[in-house]
Order: C-alpha cells, then structure tokens, then sequence
C-alpha cells in the first residue's frame, strides 16, 4: 500500500515539472536547514535555532544572500561549507542537477525527466535539454574555476593571505559571485575591496555571466563555433532582448548611482573620479541581484535605494542564476506600451512580431511580483518598527533574490523572518512557475465570450 501511493505521488509530480521544481527546492532547504541545526555547523559548537538555520538554507537555496548571522564568523568550515553546497545546487537548479545526474548515469534522459529539466532550464526545445545540461554544467565550471583563480591569486599576492585562506576565500567568493548568491565570509561583504577592480570587477563579470542566463551563454558558444564554419551569425531574439536590455540596465544603473552618490561622504564621496565610477558599475551589477555591495548601502540617498529597488525587481535573464521579473519581462512590457502609445495593433520588437500570449505572460509575472512585494511590505510593516524605505528594500531584495540590505534584516523578529523566507522562496521560483506548480490542473477554453470593452484610464 505505501509503494502504491508513493508510485501515485511521484506521478503526480511527474505530470506537472514546475511542481516537481518547487518540492524539490522545498526538500534541499529542509536538508540544509537540518544540516546547519546540528553542532558542527557553528563555530561555538552549539546547536542553531530553527528559524536561524532555515533562513540561513532559504537564502542559500534561493541563492539570495540575505543573513541574520555574519556567515564567516558565526558558521563553522562545516556550516561555511554547507552554504557553499546549498547555493551551487540552487543556482544550477534542483531538477537540472537531477537530470544531469540521470544523463551521466544511464547515458540517456526519459522524457519525463527532460520535461523535469525543461521546466527548470526554461530551455524551448525538448531535444536540445540534454545539450542544455552539459552545457550548464560546463559554463559553471568554466567560469567559477577562472574567478576563483584570479581572486586567489590576487589574495595571495595583493594581501597577503595564505595559499589556503586565499584559495577558499576566492573560490567561495566566484561561486557565490556566478550563482547570483551574495553569501560573503567577511562582515562588510566586500568593502574592503572597493577600490581594487582585481577583485570587484571579476566578481561583476561572474555575477553578469550567472545572471544573464545560460540560454544566452550556449546560444554565444553555438554560434562561435558556426561562425567559424559559415562566417555568419545568427541571434535569436531571446539573445538580442536580453543582451542590449542588460546593457542598457548596466549603463544606467552606473551612471545614476555616480551621479546620485558622487558627493555622498558615506559612499562614493571619499574616492577618487575612476573609482567612483568603478564602485558605481559595481553597484550598478550587483542590484541585478547578486548581493555583494563594496559600498555601505544604508549610507546611500533614498533616490539610490529607490534606483537600486527597481533593479532588483527587473533582476537579470531567464534562466539564469538571477532573480527578479527577468529583462525579458521587463523588455516585453516596454514593447507592448510602445505598441499601444503608437496605436499599433500588434507589439513588436527587433522586426518580430510577439505572440499574444507572451504579453499575458509578461504581464502576469510583474503584477505577481508586485503584488507579492507589496503584500510583504505590509506584513513586515505590521511586526517591525523600521523606515518604510528601508521595509521596501528589503521585500524587494528578497523578491528578487538579490540579498542587499540597508541593515535591518538581523533585528527582524521571527514572525518578520519567517515573511522574507516565503517570499525569498516565491522570488526564486517566479511567480508563474509557483503558480503552476500549484494548480490542480491546466484547461483550454473551447469558446469564445462576446466581446466588451470597459472604460480604461
């Protein structure tokens, strides 16, 4: 009877992969937190809280960074090292974890299975999972084993450190950096380096490369690789999109925050012109949810805290290492406002028209994260006596997994806690994917209803 019902359960699952994702990030957080719960996870040898540990796991899990304890004191290696595994797993997605782990196995992937990975991956061909899974698994190497080795280097060299401290802190720093986690073993993240771009700047181009998305990142090699056999490249509109509205969100997340910090004493003021601006791209990649800051964040204006608030939100490319809305959605919604302002009938961008349904979607996903903020906003508004700016920050920064704070996340009490948890967990998933994941069962109307139009605006 109980090997039926678990046969009954795990088909379930199976027809649906968005649900399968969502307990599958549920179980690894429940692992972790029970593994930071045990003696050896701290430095003092006692045993963490609950509620600390499964924080701790949430925000590693959804590759956040937000932390109600300073990680390189508080944890032990263990603890530390614990962390580490959390947030790779999570950045390189449960369910595509579980499907490359099948694929080196058995040498072949079940359709379930690639469904699974699809789900996770958000990949558009079910044919080319199995090329996505090693490919994922590629990049990420690739790129946290050439940032680890240029922080270690310049650790070693630059400040002295042993060849272990300098190696374990470069490496922990690269893989947290490309996963888009923001966990960091020094108490102010990294303002000791902020004027050092052998530091900073290889942590920006990790957290850029993580972001962006690995559809982007295959799609760049597969057409090196074809543009060496025909001279001719070919870019999907997924990479265009992605592309130049990441580039257009860095430039001008750069040039605001100098302009905007440029004489803020508590910030950019004491540097010097190039290192403001470096601070400033810094900054400027990091609100793509990555976590790290070089500068104090509650020192900031509130004009940056809300330029920063609205970065988070828009986070960084679909099926990436980041959180937020995606600049998909962002780039999607501006098409479909352009469209309606010139009283076109159809959205288009780049000479390609967009499906209707890809508006609904946009659209969904950012009034979902609206609404999610705004519901946790209230909430912790309700338990904690903090500035509403500061209150928004934070629901923001959990939203879109960023893991930048203004300071209060350490004095939240429990019930306050257990809030940016959920939400944390609902911004790593996307609101679409929990929604799915959730729904009984998916339906196709097969009529229409007679057309009427309200009065709008």
């Amino acid at each position: 009877m109980a090997g039926r019902a678990v046969r009954v359960w795990q088909s379930l699952l199976a027809a649906h992969p968005a649900r399968t994702v969502v307990m599958g990030f549920a179980a690894v957080i429940l692992l972790g937190t029970v593994l930071l719960m045990l003696p050896v996870a701290t430095e003092d040898g006692r045993s963490a809280d609950a509620v600390t540990a499964l924080f701790t796991s949430t925000s590693a899990v959804c590759v956040t960074g937000l932390v109600v304890v300073d990680t390189g004191t508080y944890w032990s290696g263990f603890g530390e090292g614990v962390i580490l595994v959390l947030f790779q797993i999570g950045g390189f997605g449960i369910m595509t974890m579980a499907s490359l782990l099948g694929l080196l196995i058995s040498g072949k992937l079940r359709l379930r299975m690639q469904l699974t990975a699809q789900a996770e991956t958000k990949s558009l061909d079910i044919g080319d999972v199995r090329r996505v899974l090693l490919g994922v698994a590629g990049c990420t190497l690739a790129v946290e084993l050439a940032v680890g080795a240029v922080l270690a280097l310049r650790l070693r060299f630059g400040y002295g450190e042993s060849i272990w401290d300098a190696a374990y802190l470069g490496f922990f720093h690269a893989v947290s950096a490309f996963n888009n986690a923001g966990f960091g073993l020094h108490a102010d993240s990294l303002t000791k380096y902020a004027q050092d771009p052998w530091v900073t700047l290889p942590i920006a181009v990790a957290v850029i490369l993580g972001g962006i998305g690995f559809p982007v990142l295959l799609e760049l090699l597969r057409h090196r690789n074809r543009a060496r056999a025909t001279g001719r490249r070919r870019w999907s509109l997924h990479f265009r999109l992605t592309v130049i509205t990441t580039a257009v969100l860095l430039f001008t997340g750069t040039l605001l925050t100098c302009v905007l910090e440029w004489t803020n004493g508590g910030t950019l003021g004491p540097f010097d012109w190039h290192k403001k601006i470096l601070a400033g791209f810094f900054h400027s990649a990091m609100s793509r949810t990555a976590g790290f800051n070089s500068v104090d964040i509650g020192a900031m204006t509130d004009a940056t805290l809300l330029l920063t608030c609205m970065l988070m939100f828009i986070g960084g490319g679909s099926a990436g290492t980041a959180g937020g809305i995606k600049v998909s959605t962002f780039a999607v919604l501006g098409a479909a406002m352009f469209a309606e302002v010139r009283g076109e009938p159809t959205s288009s961008v780049m000479g390609r028209r967009l499906a209707p349904h890809v508006l609904r979607q946009a659209l969904t996903v950012a009034l979902a994260g609206v609404g999610f903020v705004m519901t946790a906003t209230l909430a912790l508004l309700a338990v904690v006596d903090e500035p509403f700016e500061e209150v928004l920050f934070e629901s923001v920064s959990a939203f879109g997994t960023v893991g930048l704070s203004t300071g209060i996340t350490a004095d939240l009490p429990t019930v306050g806690r257990l809030i940016v948890i959920v939400l944390m967990f609902v911004g790593r998933l996307g609101p679409v994917t929990l929604v799915s994941a959730l729904a009984l069962r998916e339906r196709k109307r097969r009529y229409e209803l007679p057309e009427e139009r309200p009065v709008i605006g």
